[in-house]
């Protein structure tokens, strides 16, 4: 089965990182690294996501039409900053995958696969 895997903190956790001095920022990438160096062979793809503050949302409007505003969704708590896409046996060696992650919280949900 195939899970995406959603790396989550909050504004304040992003703007940090990305404001960060660059030895911490360097020894916080060797650790997510590591952890997908180790679980290589499940992971199929994954990407870290730019700053929040270069999100765009775009809404549905009155009447269906369609608003684009800067930023996140504003109803929010937390933000996405990276995600990655894995094939397991099942959702408890997703959850397993999960929980090893070096970083903050994490979004698990299945793919619809056609």
């Amino acid at each position: 089965m195939k899970y995406m895997l959603m790396f989550c903190g909050t504004i304040a956790e992003d703007d940090a990182w990305w404001s960060m001095p660059p030895e911490q920022k360097e020894s916080a990438m060797k650790a997510a690294m590591g952890w997908f160096e180790t679980n290589g062979p499940k992971v199929e793809s994954g990407y870290q996501l730019q700053p929040v503050s270069t999100a765009t949302t775009v809404r549905r409007g009155e009447n269906g039409s369609r608003v684009v505003t800067d930023g996140p969704f504003a109803e929010s708590g937390e933000v996405v900053g990276g995600y990655c896409i894995v094939n397991v046996a099942d959702l408890d060696e997703a959850l397993a995958l999960a929980k090893s992650w070096p970083g903050g919280s994490v979004e698990v949900r299945p793919v619809v696969e056609r």
